[in-house]
Order: C-alpha cells, then structure tokens, then sequence
C-alpha cells in the first residue's frame, strides 16, 4: 500500500492547492493597488492567506478521500 503524496496526481492536487493562494494573493495585489496603494499589501494578505488555507483544505480532502479509496479498494481485494 502506498502512503499519502505517493502518487504524480497526488502531487498535482497540492500544488494546485499553493496555486490558489497564489492566484488569491495577486487578485488581494491588483484590488488593494486599485482602492489604496499605500496599503496594497495588507489587502493582499487579506486575501492570500484565506485563499492559500482554503486552497490547501480542498488539497487535502482530495487527496485524503483518494487515499481513502485506494485503501479500501486494497483491502477488499
């Protein structure tokens, strides 16, 4: 039985997880650049790191029900 990360798809999923903190931190750049430029930045940790938690949660369901099926469908077997 292989362990958690073990497969390329797996590995597709994280970093598809840190992609969505990166999309969330330049839309949290691009917005705060438009509304107020001194503080771009803390609008974009405000989005960002929401964006990276909420990104890499999804990330780890899917690859934990993944996990989960492919221990099940080795124990059955």
């Amino acid at each position: 039985m292989t362990g958690l990360w073990q497969r390329p798809g797996d590995w597709i999923v994280g970093w598809a997880a840190c992609g969505c903190g990166v999309i969330g931190l330049v839309a949290g750049l691009v917005w705060g650049l438009r509304v107020y430029v001194p503080t771009a930045w803390a609008a974009a940790l405000e989005v960002g790191v929401p964006a990276a938690a909420v990104g890499g949660v999804i990330g780890l369901g899917i690859v934990g029900v993944r996990s989960l099926v492919r221990w099940v469908r080795a124990r059955s077997a």
